[in-house]
């Protein structure tokens, strides 16, 4: 199974979340079609039927990347800051 880019999905969720937003402070068309896009988007990425089964597949892909990063780091022993000489 292929899984999608992290940094692709983060983005999509955030434009799905502004869209949300700005649809609720003032309907409008254009935003209404993008964020019909975006919502499919997500759910072809996603494997999902439902934009709430996306988001759910999409928090959950983005929790598990950032603890598979930290797991990494720390086994390297690295903590993430430069030694200065």
């Amino acid at each position: 199974m292929l899984v999608p880019d992290p940094k692709i999905v983060r983005t999509l969720l955030t434009r799905y979340a502004s869209l949300k937003i700005a649809q609720a402070e003032r309907e409008r068309a254009d935003a209404a079609r993008e964020l019909e896009d975006v919502s499919y988007t997500l759910c072809v990425m996603m494997g999902a039927t439902s934009v709430h089964d996306a988001i759910v597949r999409a928090d959950a892909l983005l929790l598990a990347t950032g603890r598979t990063a930290e797991a990494a780091q720390d086994s390297d022993g690295d903590s993430g800051l430069s030694l200065a000489v």
